[in-house]
């Protein structure tokens, strides 16, 4: 399933440089830019506040954006953003203007279905170990899926849900074409460590203790002997 789209309304910028950006970001603009599909840059600003809402729905570099500039609309897919290394704000974006024939790799996060139809998990009680938690796809910039559902049905333990097994949007491939790589193991549960038994360790202890407290005892009253003659010989 295609992912949904955000709107934007952006403000047009007219020169680049550190200066004009340090100024935008005093006012709590965020300097932007538009490239590709052979056209010029457009340089453009953005409300920090909209921006940074988009970027932390961790999904701004696979959902469209319809950015308003000017009265016109541009459709766009957010290629770079960079934050600020000390408070991590977002400070610039780059947009990538696209259209349906626009090809792009993106990182599409995999999402696992039907682990109760799964005898491996199910009656095993084993567990989904995950190699790759997301998958480059090339797909179209227009109809980039939202995630890639992988069916656990039937699968047992020491079975492998592998790219083949994936159902994937028309028009859409992964960019590793030489090997059906696996994307995650159904592996058999983790066996709970074996506690020391407690007895034991206690009976070991009190032998120790005892064979000490004797031999402490018996110096000790050697000790007082000695002290007890020597009194007598003087």
């Amino acid at each position: 399933m295609a992912k949904n789209r955000f709107k934007l309304d952006a403000q047009p910028r007219d020169k680049a440089g550190k200066g004009t950006a340090r100024a935008l970001r005093r006012d709590n603009l965020v300097p932007s830019v538009i490239y590709g599909d052979n056209k010029d840059p457009i340089l453009l600003s953005l409300t920090e506040k909209e921006i940074t809402k988009e970027y932390n729905t961790g999904s701004i570099f696979t959902n469209l954006c319809e950015l308003s500039l000017d009265g016109k609309e541009h459709l766009v897919l957010a290629r770079d953003v960079q934050r600020h290394p000390v408070t991590d704000r977002v400070i610039h974006v780059d947009f990538l203007r696209v259209t349906p024939k626009t090809k792009i790799a993106v990182d599409i996060p995999v999402h696992f279905v039907n682990e109760d139809a799964a005898p491996g998990i199910r009656d095993e009680k084993g567990i989904i170990n995950i190699v790759r938690y997301t998958v480059e796809l090339l797909c179209s910039a227009t109809n980039i899926p939202e995630s890639l559902e992988l069916d656990l049905t039937g699968l047992n333990i020491g079975d492998a849900i592998k790219m083949s097994d994936a159902k994937l949007p028309e028009g859409t491939q992964p960019t590793i074409t030489d090997r059906d790589f696996t994307i995650a193991t159904i592996a058999a549960p983790k066996i709970p460590e074996i506690e020391e038994d407690d007895e034991a360790e206690g009976e070991e202890g009190e032998v120790v203790e005892g064979e000490e407290g004797e031999a402490a005892e018996g110096e000790e009253g050697a000790s007082e002997g000695d002290a007890e003659k020597a009194e007598g010989d003087a």
